[in-house]
């Protein structure tokens, strides 16, 4: 709630958010009042914002598909357009799934589908420990357990074979690419949130390569890429030995790959 003991002074804030290239000034203006609970702690807000951190880290919190996610600093903030992932995963998940969230940055995605699948089992893991140790202030309260490593190492070996559905938001930005995300991103976020190597597919073709011997037959992977990427994606979760399918949504601006295991 915000405090009833100032006033702040809403068109100079939104004028000073504005003029440093916040699109959505006035929403965020009213974000931040309602984070602040002093005159002094809301221009400490607007003068770090202002100087380029991210909204979400400065809350605490991003919104995504339509839930409030916990978000420290220096962790991935879940974007928008991954809702299409979780959509495109949770259309091919069926009965009682399997599930695990790969590169799962603060856990957005596994939160997400902890409420929409009946799954029989959940767990989530990440190769950053800032990461992890969100996922888990995320995650715990249900009871999914996230796991810190690489890619599928960490995972019980128990496992192998047996996972109906692996969801990876990788990074898939090409390293020449980096430099010229927006700052928000490429000064706040952890590079190996980011950097997807020369092509932008190094770590996504070694998930490819990971879930055509962790899934179960039948079992489905379902990743984000760029919209220039999908067809060499294609290609190479083809050579893993999965079908793959190309999922677009233009108002969103968003593609997701999903790929079957045979069997």
């Amino acid at each position: 709630m915000t405090s009833t003991l100032f006033t702040p002074d809403r068109p100079a804030l939104v004028g000073r958010l504005r003029a440093a290239g916040c699109v959505f000034a006035e929403d965020e203006a009213e974000l931040l009042i309602a984070a602040a609970g002093s005159p002094e702690a809301l221009t400490d807000l607007v003068d770090r914002r202002v100087a380029g951190l991210p909204l979400e880290h400065l809350l605490g919190w991003a919104e995504f598909c339509g839930l409030r996610v916990a978000v420290d600093p220096g962790v991935f903030v879940p974007r928008g357009r991954t809702a299409l992932l979780v959509a495109a995963a949770a259309a091919v998940a069926g009965p009682s799934p399997a599930v695990l969230d790969l590169c799962c940055g603060s856990g957005a995605a596994a939160l997400v589908l902890h409420g929409r699948l009946a799954s029989r089992w959940l767990a989530a893991a990440d190769l950053d420990p800032a990461a992890v140790a969100c996922a888990r202030r995320n995650l715990d309260p249900l009871g999914v357990p996230v796991y810190e490593g690489d890619l599928f190492a960490p995972l019980p070996t128990r496992w192998r074979g047996r996972l109906d559905l692996v969801v990876a938001n990788a990074p898939y930005v090409p390293s020449g690419a980096v430099a010229m995300l927006p700052p928000e991103a490429r000064l706040y976020e952890a590079p190996v949130a980011l950097d997807g190597g020369v092509d932008g597919l190094a770590v996504l073709r070694r998930v490819a390569a990971g879930a055509a011997e962790w899934l179960a037959p039948g079992g489905h992977l379902a990743v984000e890429v760029s919209a220039g990427q999908a067809v060499a994606l294609c290609a190479v979760l083809a050579d893993a030995g999965l079908i793959p399918t190309v999922v677009r949504d233009d108002e969103l601006e968003a593609t997701a790959v999903t790929a079957r295991r045979p069997g």
